[in-house]
């Protein structure tokens, strides 16, 4: 540009007495108003429209803050400028001062997410990992604020720029808040508008110190892994079953494949001399009975007899300091799956002189995996 060029340029700006700003954009949260040389002509309009606000700074300092509305930059009308200025009788044309103006429109519909799983600790299941994401809204509160603490010397300042500190914020106040929740782990993604209502009213705070107001915020999805889940699912399904009752399913339907035993003549003998048995027991614990079954079957003419059905062991554990049973080896196998009981839950059963944690019962060992088997009985 030749120096008529820049005779040109600062004459047409420097009488330009209309300072204002039209957003054509969605995402620009802060623009600052350009001009030659920052220079303002004595007794210029200032436009700020609805959902604006514009912001004086000089030499960094924050002035003079107007709302909507049309106003004469005069030192009437910006008496903290003035002040700065040492403006006592009014002052010559131009003056020198940025104009930001800021949008103070919602804006809606802000994504966020945690970027890493959340590991919990919840009673039953111990560790746990969720995710989470929703949505949020916020507007400018305090655009001088704003401006200081935020905006800087940023001449267009987007929405883009700030929602990554606002999502690291929402992040970390997330994590903080369904820590302390302590909710079963179930009821996360049960109890997601309360979660929500709580995660705004801790994080209200923080937005507001730096002129931004939080003004919605919603947690659309909390998510688990696969595996928890159906682990879960498995728990709430044991949790509503009445174990005495399902014991006697699984019997009957052990009477039943016994019946439908095709191993031949002989298998057909055993498995209905078994079938019988277990008729018996069956009968006796649907009918309370708690007499011993017979011990031994009607002999078949011309056969070996079969050996006595070895009686059931039963297990009586400890739950929160409440006894509980007695229970069969695969209703303490179920119940060890649920977690009701763990390995240093105490159980006892007959011939035991004393409860013992469960680890240290030979038979239930199995429950705690590994493939090292027993040792062999002595003679």
């Amino acid at each position: 540009m030749d120096i008529f060029g820049k005779i040109k340029e600062k004459l047409s700006n420097e009488f330009i007495d209309i300072v204002e700003w039209l957003d054509y954009t969605d995402d620009t949260i802060a623009h600052r108003f350009e001009r030659y040389q920052n220079e303002i002509k004595n007794g210029a309009k200032l436009i700020v429209r609805e959902g604006q606000t514009a912001v004086f700074i000089n030499e960094g300092q924050l002035a003079d803050v107007f709302g909507p509305g049309t106003y004469d930059l005069t030192t009437q009308n910006l008496p903290i400028l003035a002040t700065l200025k040492g403006w006592k009788y009014g002052f010559n044309s131009p003056f020198k001062a940025e104009v930001y103006f800021v949008n103070t429109h919602l804006f809606t519909d802000e994504k966020w997410g945690t970027k890493s799983p959340i590991t919990l600790s919840d009673d039953r299941f111990g560790l746990v990992e969720i995710r989470a994401f929703g949505t949020y809204a916020f507007k400018i509160s305090d655009a001088g604020k704003f401006i200081k603490d935020i905006v800087g010397t940023d001449s267009n300042f987007t929405n883009f720029e700030i929602n990554e500190h606002l999502k690291s914020l929402i992040a970390t106040r997330f994590t903080n808040t369904v820590g302390q929740a302590n909710l079963p782990i179930e009821l996360y993604a049960a109890n997601t508008t309360e979660l929500s209502d709580t995660c705004r009213e801790v994080m209200s705070p923080e937005f507001e110190s730096v002129g931004i107001s939080l003004e919605k915020f919603y947690i659309e999805n909390v998510s688990m892994p696969e595996d928890l889940k159906k682990e879960i699912f498995e728990y709430s399904r044991i949790d509503k079953l009445d174990l005495d009752k399902l014991t006697k399913f699984k019997t009957a339907k052990a009477i039943e494949a016994a019946a439908q035993n095709e191993g031949g003549t002989a298998g057909a003998g055993m498995g209905m001399g078994m079938g019988f048995v277990l008729a018996q027991q069956m009968g006796g614990m649907m009918g309370g009975n708690t007499q011993a079954a017979p011990q031994q079957a009607a002999q078949p003419s011309g056969g070996a007899v079969p050996p006595p059905m070895p009686a059931q062991t039963m297990y009586y554990y400890a739950s929160n300091g409440t006894q509980h049973g007695p229970v069969s080896f695969e209703q303490m196998q179920s119940l060890f799956a649920a977690r009701t009981i763990n390995r240093d839950s105490l159980v006892w059963k007959q011939g035991m002189s004393t409860w013992t944690a469960l680890k240290e019962v030979d038979e239930l060992k199995s429950f705690l995996g590994g493939n090292t088997p027993p040792p062999l009985p002595t003679e």
